[in-house]
């Protein structure tokens, strides 16, 4: 089993308007075939009167199932580029769904594909492409007089505070992937002056947000 895996953190939408004809982006994350039929047909359901509804949709952390449908367009147009930006992007359980209006407007097999592409893009940036790891929950206590040394310390560190308590220590349950715990851990104790209690409770896997890709450039 991989310890990590690319994949979105919610769903995202997308909206995009090219020569009259009006794209509609979706994507969410999925952990089975059967959720991403389920989306595919919430959104025909939706758009019940729109012309197309493309989708593409890859599930298994090894990617085992992945399927695309271009829903009338022109062969290679629609589902094949929007399956080609998952993968590029290493992306896994995962659906995305694209509607177009048709605006009365031909856009040409080139102008098909970089529309779906970018519809598809923009509602995968929204969903919040994030990457599930092994994440390790600590419970930890500090006293007051070192409280704010280590808060500032830990905002520079990629760790989340979650559950944070004031009694008679400041108290809280720390977030760090099982990668970065050690050196996390070094620093906040350090900041701390030695004086950081942790207990150790539980690993599991946690999405951690990555930074978005810079749009494709026009040619």
């Amino acid at each position: 089993m991989s310890l990590s895996y690319l994949t979105l953190m919610k769903k995202g939408e997308s909206e995009i308007m090219i020569q009259r004809s009006r794209f509609l982006g979706s994507a969410i994350p999925c952990a089975s075939e059967e959720e991403a039929l389920a989306h595919l047909k919430s959104i025909r359901e939706t758009y019940r009167d729109a012309r197309h509804h493309c989708y593409a949709y890859i599930i298994g952390e090894n990617a085992g199932i992945m399927r695309y449908s271009d829903d009338g367009e022109p062969g290679g147009t629609a589902g094949l580029p929007m399956i080609s930006l998952l993968k590029n992007r290493g992306l896994v359980n995962c659906c995305v769904v694209v509607t177009r209006y048709f605006g009365g407007i031909l856009l040409g097999t080139g102008g098909l594909v970089r529309a779906y592409t970018q519809t598809t893009q923009a509602a995968v940036e929204a969903a919040c492409p994030g990457m599930m790891e092994l994440t390790s929950s600590i419970l930890c206590e500090v006293p007051y007089p070192v409280w704010d040394s280590v808060r500032y310390i830990a905002a520079k560190l990629p760790v989340r505070i979650e559950n944070l308590a004031y009694g008679t220590a400041v108290s809280f349950h720390l977030l760090v992937r099982a990668k970065d715990e050690q050196e996390a851990l070094d620093a906040l104790e350090k900041a701390s002056g030695r004086q950081l209690e942790t207990l150790p409770e539980e690993q599991t896997f946690h999405l951690w947000e990555i930074d978005p890709i810079s749009p494709p450039q026009e040619e």
